[in-house]
């Protein structure tokens, strides 16, 4: 049965694609203010803005959406009250201030304005990253990184200032990159294990640099508890909790395993271009620590960091696809795939310890 928000959430997926299919690089110029813009230039920028406002309604409107929008609400009343909240100290102070300006448990411009910085650093990274604009639109909005985001505020945050991050890592820029990363971690600190991986995905692997990373799957595998003490001690109110389960995802295993294989297909031109190779790593690291880290409170968290640069290494590596039969299959198999990982995630959405459906908004209802 399609209920109005699942209604509402594959009408705002087929939008966006379709206004992502407009974008494009190349294109005439046109004089705006002494400054020349190229004719498509100025139309990406409206599609895109579009895709920007039709993304931010849906957020910003929500209410009551994912399983823990009214802890953040209480949480925010705490803050005001300048009550003690287990939250980073950007996060707080961004809620005090917020909180000065507006009356007491005003909770919804709150929401509304992290829900507006993390849209726009989503939809910024994918412009400025993507090699196919619409494809990586398609895979993010399919993957359910999107509507992941409604319902943790600071968690996504983090996550939208990573995938932001990952051009200053190709770029070189580490001084931005950490810069981008540590700013992200006052609202989530976790986001901070990606300075070791993505620059250590950017490293020219030799059979010794193989060798090290064997011998750390092993350690995972044979001294599980080592890593557990490391964990707990920044993180000790996990230990024990309804998040240190021992279990991971088997189909998050199964869609990195997948590309992992279709990526060794095409290893030849992965190791002659650094951004494929940064992403080749990054989705090899997010299988091993799917596969073997099971022992980690919140594993799939540390696995999107990894994985959503899949959004930008798919699109990339079936651009460098010459013939155009074999990247139609591939581009075919690949949509598939991830339209019914969408259908199995939607399905999901209902589950209480997600809840992004049903769908409510303070407009209408």
């Amino acid at each position: 049965m399609i209920t109005y928000g699942l209604f509402l959430y594959i009408a705002l997926t087929i939008a966006v694609i379709f206004l992502a299919t407009g974008v494009e690089t190349a294109g005439g110029c046109v004089r705006s203010e002494g400054v020349y813009l190229t004719k498509r230039a100025v139309r990406n920028r409206i599609l895109t803005t579009g895709i920007f406002i039709l993304l931010s309604a849906v957020s910003v409107c929500r209410i009551a959406v994912g399983n823990d929008y009214w802890v953040y609400r209480d949480n925010f009343n705490l803050i005001a009250q300048d009550r003690y909240v287990s939250y980073e100290i950007g996060f707080r102070y961004i809620v005090k201030i917020l909180q000065y300006f507006l009356d007491y448990d005003k909770y919804l411009p709150i929401f509304g304005f992290f829900s507006l910085i993390t849209v726009f650093l989503m939809v910024k990274a994918i412009y400025d990253q993507s090699s196919w604009f619409a494809y990586s639109v398609f895979l993010f909005m399919t993957a359910g990184y999107y509507f992941g985001s409604l319902n943790n505020v600071r968690y996504y945050l983090a996550l939208a200032a990573a995938m932001y991050s990952m051009k200053y890592v190709l770029e070189k820029d580490y001084v931005k990159f950490i810069a981008v990363i540590m700013c992200a971690a006052l609202f989530h600190k976790s986001v901070l294990i990606v300075i070791p991986l993505y620059l250590l995905a950017t490293v020219n692997w030799n059979w010794m640099g193989h060798l090290i990373i064997s011998t750390f799957v092993a350690s995972l595998i044979f001294v599980p508890g080592f890593y557990r003490k490391i964990i707990f001690t920044f993180y000790p109110f996990y230990e024990g909790s309804m998040f240190d389960t021992g279990q991971t995802s088997i189909l998050s295993i199964a869609k990195a395993a997948a590309i992992f294989i279709f990526a060794l297909i095409y290893r030849k031109k992965i190791a002659e271009d650094p951004k494929l190779k940064f992403g080749f790593y990054l989705n090899l690291f997010a299988l091993l620590l799917y596969t073997f880290c099971s022992f980690m409170p919140e594993i799939s968290r540390i696995g999107f960091y990894l994985n959503v640069s899949n959004i930008f290494f798919i699109p990339a590596l079936l651009k460098t696809i010459e013939d155009k039969k074999t990247r139609t299959v591939w581009t075919v198999l690949i949509s598939l795939a991830f339209t019914l990982f969408f259908v199995m995630f939607l399905k999901s959405g209902y589950n209480t310890d997600f809840r992004i459906l049903p769908y409510y908004n303070w407009i209408f209802q």
